[in-house]
């Protein structure tokens, strides 16, 4: 029997109360009021008042492994969630090989289970090799344990294979989840289509590249049924489309990353490629449109893109560099901080958008604090405010434009399955 005393937890009315949390085979057995009596012989761990959540669920992580072993390991990558809050995360498919086989999908969960202290979820790809031009072996992959199919990292380019794609995932009872990107609108371009691109002669991403795939794929979905899950959403014009899909019933839903609600391009202060990022930042209208959509629940889950690149591949510059930014250490401090700390949302909101709600969207039996709920859980300080710093990050990459922002709402200890799998030395 493990003990989380004198925490705090939300109650069903998304209120704050003192509480024990009591865990006993990997599952919450009881919550109760600080003044129950513990029993002699149990664990107890007393979290002073700190915030208990479930353990925060990332359904948009890379981990690069196999192939890119230089940028982020399985370890490496659920070192990083674990200090982050995060218990279950998604890995994307764009390793090398990609995982598009049974035996790939093999190798992810072996060594998660052998090296990993999260839980990890592989993805599938659409496409072999993620070239968009053969279907992988769904049923195979879905076999093998996959949560569902992407090629993210590019976009499917033809409505055809999409199309099929989705009619196959549907039968299987599977998700899509969709890199939306027409190729042949932003070849060669690094950043948004907008001042900075232009003040700085770079070719510019426009708005309607992404859009243009949200808009083709609710179509799809809608014909063939299938759940169609939108990532990363960046534009008006895509969350436009995807709340006018919700209201025709159709089954779509949509991830928004921490970046694209706290940063634009106009944000962007030179030539740095650890602000390079795809989707790239767009512009305050769009960052002001996916802050509503997360509010109204037409974004419905925030995810991190946790995408790392060593130091060297980063300082080739914006043109360059390759996309992305790490996310997971820093997720929950910035929504917190910036939104719930500033009273723009609620506590309650925040943590459901991390926890229940991608649980539920992507049927996974975890993301709730409630007895007999598997005990994924997170120890957080709202208090205690820190400065962002890379070098401290667990993560291989150092790629954030966060450095030295001053942020509260840091992950303390993490529990996946009953066990302490990560704590904070500074308590």
């Amino acid at each position: 029997m493990l003990i989380l005393a004198n925490g705090r937890v939300l109650n069903e009315q998304g209120e704050l109360m003192e509480a024990h949390v009591w865990v006993e085979d990997g599952v919450i057995r009881r919550i109760t009021d600080v003044k129950a009596e513990l029993p002699d012989g149990a664990q107890v761990i007393d979290v002073k008042g700190k915030f208990v959540s479930a353990g925060f669920i990332d359904m948009h992580v890379h981990l690069r492994e196999p192939g890119f072993e230089h940028k982020e390991t399985i370890a490496t990558g659920s070192h990083s969630a674990a200090r982050g809050g995060f218990t279950t995360i998604a890995c994307m498919p764009n390793t090398k090989p990609v995982i598009d086989t049974a035996d790939t999908v093999e190798l992810i969960k072996q060594k998660a289970k052998e090296e990993g202290i999260v839980k990890v979820l592989p993805y599938g790809s659409i496409t072999k090799n993620e070239l968009g031009r053969e279907l992988t072996d769904f049923e195979a992959l879905k076999e093998a344990g996959v949560v569902g199919f992407t090629d993210d990292g590019v976009g499917v380019q033809t409505a055809q294979m999409m199309k099929d794609a989705m009619a196959r995932a549907h039968a299987l009872g599977m998700p899509i989840i969709a890199h939306c990107e027409d190729e042949s609108l932003v070849v060669g371009a690094p950043v948004n289509e907008g001042p900075f691109a232009k003040k700085h002669g770079l070719k510019g991403i426009p708005n309607e590249s992404e859009a243009i795939h949200v808009g083709r794929d609710i179509l799809l979905a809608e014909a063939t049924g299938v759940h169609y899950h939108v990532c990363h959403v960046s534009t008006e014009q895509s969350i436009r489309l995807i709340r006018q899909a919700k209201q025709l019933g159709i089954n779509v839903t949509a991830e928004v990353c921490p970046h694209h609600l706290l940063l634009s391009d106009e944000d962007i202060p030179g030539l740095d490629a650890n602000w390079k990022m795809n989707p790239p930042l767009r512009s305050p209208r769009d960052v002001e449109a996916c802050i509503a959509a997360l509010e109204d629940g037409t974004i419905d889950i925030l995810v991190t893109d946790h995408a790392p690149h060593s130091a060297e591949e980063k300082a080739r510059g914006m043109q360059l560099a390759p996309f992305g930014i790490v996310g997971l250490e820093t997720a929950f401090p910035l929504m917190y901080t910036k939104f719930v700390e500033t009273g723009k949302w609620t506590l309650d909101m925040l943590i459901k958008r991390m926890t229940s709600i991608p649980a539920a969207t992507f049927g996974l039996n975890t993301g709730r604090l409630e007895e007999g709920a598997p005990a994924d859980l997170a120890v957080l300080d709202l208090d205690t405010e820190r400065e962002v710093s890379p070098e401290e990050f667990l993560t291989k990459g150092r790629n954030t434009p966060f450095t030295g922002w001053k942020l509260k709402g840091w992950t303390v200890m993490t529990i996946v399955d009953g066990s302490v799998v990560w704590s904070d030395s500074v308590q």
